[in-house]
């Protein structure tokens, strides 16, 4: 695992085109997807009926919703990235998200993050940052995608 840490605008724009680093593997638990069905009114059995999964499912097991392994972004993008001095964080765009492959249940993932760009609008820094969820002991990863954040620095 890799930490930056970066101050100001002018700090974040020196990593512009480098990979910022690599979260610590977290694992997907059975009782973490039963709460994201809860959550979002999305029961279906691929997710949440272990039996039948195991029986009828291509992938042989319970999978994650996507939208769990994407909501999985923020707290793996603190393990990679601390930016400080800032009024305001706002998720702005995700672009070109796909989700490549299923995540089972008890999977690990972790995410890898790499600064496209940075661009200051008035004091501003629109940031488009390449991710992707890797899967331990997997060759593709769960998903792919181009997330922007809008940070707004203390002057």
């Amino acid at each position: 695992m890799s930490h930056v840490t970066i101050s100001s605008l002018e700090e974040l724009t020196r990593y512009e085109g480098q990979e910022l680093g690599v979260s610590s593997y977290f694992q997907v638990t059975q009782p973490q997807i039963n709460l994201f069905a809860e959550a979002t009114l999305d029961h279906q059995w691929i997710h949440v009926d272990a039996e039948r999964a195991q029986s009828e499912s291509p992938f042989q097991a319970p999978i994650a919703h996507g939208y769990l392994t994407l909501s999985l972004l923020p707290y793996l993008w603190m393990q990679v990235v601390t930016i400080n001095n800032l009024k305001l964080q706002v998720n702005y765009e995700i672009e070109s998200l796909r989700f490549n492959q299923p995540v089972k249940v008890d999977s690990h993932v972790r995410l890898r993050a790499k600064l496209l760009s940075v661009k200051n609008l008035r004091g501003v820094a629109k940031t488009r940052i390449e991710v992707t969820l890797e899967i331990q002991d997997q060759p593709k990863p769960a998903y792919t995608g181009v997330i922007t954040f809008l940070y707004h620095f203390d002057k």
